[in-house]
């Protein structure tokens, strides 16, 4: 990692030597091809991307350089249909094929038997279980948790998984201390709402969330404009959210040193092709940045990834069976 990040040395005095993660959950992100005409990964301005691999971020195969590894990750899971939000991050978090237990793609929202998943199986749960210090870096808006506590809006399949682990969904009061990143990266969309919140760069967003890491065994954080630009649901430009995920990064790699290991993935493909609003079969980005990527190179497919984090935490994966998850008939 010398050419692509500065050393601060603080993560092995925090860990005594044990590894942690951060993972950067890109909502609706596929490896599509190196078209500019299609494709704003292949159009945007990527300079970080473009250093770490070598060019930019479309389907190329396995790529392993300077300390970084990207590996392509099947998200349709031998399920007829397009991958969609609720099984693929069930999938992600779990390491179980969702849309088979379901027998469909689920869009949107957890199913409740989705939810009886996440429960039990998702990285959340699996680390608080043996004892680890897990975030979710995201911050959460006073409407938010308003609009869940009156049933206007479903959580979906993350923060699902996070408050069923009793991990804490943050405020703005921690957005304020720097001990939460929003959803946007820069609080523009708090302060058009008119919350008084400092205007803050994605790289400076990146930082944060390596600081964040600093204090747990892993750290989640959840960037959907991806997918809401591909849906044509933002005023931001595709190139323009592309660019800012480029920008993150590079904060990212500013600040991490030591025993963290950087992970970027995604849930299914959709901004990777301007000729459609649809999700895409396209296989989804295992990037995997640090001393633990060792434990990516076996992915092959999005339900890999939780049990590749959980071996970078020295943790194991329990083989799961229908008939744990579903009980006695």
């Amino acid at each position: 990692m010398r050419a692509i990040r500065r050393s601060r040395g603080r993560f092995a005095l925090l860990y005594n030597g044990s590894m942690s993660v951060l993972l950067i959950f890109l909502d609706g992100v596929g490896l599509g091809p190196d078209d500019p005409a299609t494709n704003p990964f292949a159009r945007a301005a990527t300079p970080t991307l473009r250093r770490v691999l070598g060019g930019p971020l479309v389907a190329r195969g396995t790529i392993e350089q300077d300390g970084a590894l990207l590996v392509p990750a099947d998200a349709t899971l031998g399920v007829p249909g397009l991958p969609q939000s609720a099984t693929g991050q069930t999938a992600l978090l779990c390491g179980l094929n969702a849309p088979a237990f379901a027998g469909r793609h689920v869009t949107a929202y957890p199913t409740k038997a989705l939810r009886r998943l996440l429960e039990r199986w998702s990285l959340f749960a699996r680390l608080r279980a043996a004892g680890r210090r897990v975030a979710l870096a995201n911050a959460y808006s006073p409407e938010y948790f308003a609009a869940i506590a009156d049933r206007r809006l479903k959580m979906a399949a993350v923060t699902y998984a996070a408050q069923a682990a009793g991990v804490p969904l943050r405020s703005l009061d921690d957005l304020r201390a720097g001990r939460a990143v929003f959803h946007d990266l820069t609080n523009a969309r708090l302060r058009q709402w008119g919350y008084d919140l400092p205007d803050i760069t994605p790289g400076e967003a990146g930082r944060r969330l390596v600081r964040i890491g600093a204090d747990h065994a892993l750290t989640f954080f959840e960037f959907f404009l991806t997918d809401l630009a591909a849906h044509g649901r933002t005023a931001l430009t595709a190139d323009a959210v592309v660019a800012m995920v480029d920008a993150c990064l590079a904060g990212v790699l500013e600040e991490f040193d030591g025993a963290l290991t950087v992970v970027v993935t995604s849930d299914h493909g959709n901004i990777e092709d301007d000729r459609s609003t649809a999700h895409t079969v396209n296989p989804v980005p295992t990037l995997a940045i640090g001393p633990g990527r060792d434990a990516f190179r076996s992915v092959r497919a999005i339900t890999d990834i939780a049990p590749a984090v959980l071996s970078v935490l020295g943790e194991t994966a329990e083989h799961v069976t229908r008939d744990m998850v579903e009980g006695p008939a």
